[in-house]
């Protein structure tokens, strides 16, 4: 449990870090995001996805 809050601690610190000092950038991102259409979309968070599980497996190897 303790690693599942360590986890979505540093995803929440990650994130504020971004949204604080390139705010501008996620607002382009965002856009960018909503002209894709819903399969690209879903492929982006599907390659998201796999590259998280891998680096969460790298980590604990």
């Amino acid at each position: 449990m303790s690693h599942l809050v360590l986890a979505l601690g540093l995803v929440l610190a990650i994130e504020g870090l971004v949204l604080a000092l390139a705010p501008r950038r996620i607002e382009d991102a965002l856009r960018l995001l909503a002209s894709l259409g819903l399969d690209q979309r879903r492929l982006i968070g599907l390659g998201a996805l796999a590259f998280g599980v891998m680096l969460v497996w790298l980590a604990r190897v």
